[in-house]
């Protein structure tokens, strides 16, 4: 085997713009060929699918993949909705989303799958020529009971912009708890909770509202002992606003997500335990360029 050195896998990466670890697999498999292992990166399709990757991929699909007390999200991104809407994307995201499930919601299994890892997605890239990315993947699951799931905007099963997992830890009837956790799973995709409970609030968040109520609350020039009550009341609104066992049950507008799941309890004649949530949208979090397009065409003509 050749001595492969970290400048030729960082040449051969300046020249294809090609992952560090494909280049360095390409240098090895040529015996150190700088040329050969060019071709065998285009042949592979990863050294055109690196042309495109300053591309911005924020469209395409979350997966929904669960089974029993399982379940996993994923999120595959592309450029366009045109290509998040064909049937090459969107099997890519099904077999995405198997192998998140398989993998326990752990990303770097889900890259190092046959059918979803890095060869795989830059053959879809050459083929499809947009800039994609297999960009987070996440998992839950409960000893006893069930993982319900919900999509949103779904234009496909389990495939859609908003995917969403409800965890609930009970013996109760796996068919009505199922059907109450996809209820909630609704109510998480609309309500968009920030936590579980107040709990697991991010400290940052939470420092950061009480600063602005403080800030707004002092505006008022009343004496502290009433701002401090200020500051409470307001925090007591965000915490019920922003923890879904706080939240206002999105299905009949007037019951907390707490007392939803206290009352099932009675009816399906065993505890539940809400143990966890996760929700995923497409995009989010993502920043989109925005581009002149009169000023591309513009540029392409040569002026």
């Amino acid at each position: 085997m050749a001595n492969v050195t970290a400048n030729m896998v960082k040449d051969l990466r300046e020249r294809t713009g090609a992952g560090m670890m494909d280049c360095k697999s390409a240098l090895n498999e040529t015996s150190g060929d700088m040329e050969a292992s060019v071709d065998l990166l285009r042949k592979k399709g990863l050294a055109k699918a690196a042309k495109k990757a300053g591309r911005t991929a924020a469209d395409g699909l979350i997966g929904v993949a669960s089974e029993k007390g399982r379940g996993a999200l994923i999120e595959v991104n592309c450029e366009t909705d045109f290509v998040a809407r064909g049937s090459d994307f969107q099997d890519f995201v099904k077999k995405a989303a198997k192998a998140a499930l398989n993998g326990g919601g752990d990303l770097a299994k889900v890259q190092a799958s046959a059918d979803a890892g890095s060869e795989a997605l830059a053959n879809l890239i050459a083929k499809l020529g947009e800039n994609m990315t297999v960009r987070r993947a996440a998992g839950l699951s409960v000893s006893q009971g069930v993982v319900a799931s919900y999509v949103h905007n779904a234009l496909a099963p389990d495939l859609g912009k908003i995917g969403v997992l409800v965890a609930l830890e009970s013996s109760a009837d796996a068919d009505r708890l199922t059907a109450l956790g996809k209820q909630i799973a609704m109510h998480v995709a609309a309500a968009n909770p920030l936590a579980l409970n107040v709990e697991e609030l991010d400290p940052q968040v939470v420092a950061r509202e009480r600063a602005i109520h403080a800030d707004t609350a002092r505006q008022t020039g009343k004496p502290e002992n009433v701002i401090e009550k200020m500051i409470e009341g307001r925090m007591r609104k965000f915490h019920e606003e922003s923890v879904l066992i706080s939240q206002v049950f999105v299905i009949d507008g007037e019951t907390p997500v707490a007392k939803v799941i206290e009352k099932a309890s009675k009816d399906l004649g065993a505890p539940i335990k809400l143990v966890g949530f996760l929700r995923f949208a497409v995009g989010e979090g993502i920043e989109k360029v925005e581009t002149d397009f009169a000023a591309e065409v513009k540029a392409t003509a040569g002026h």
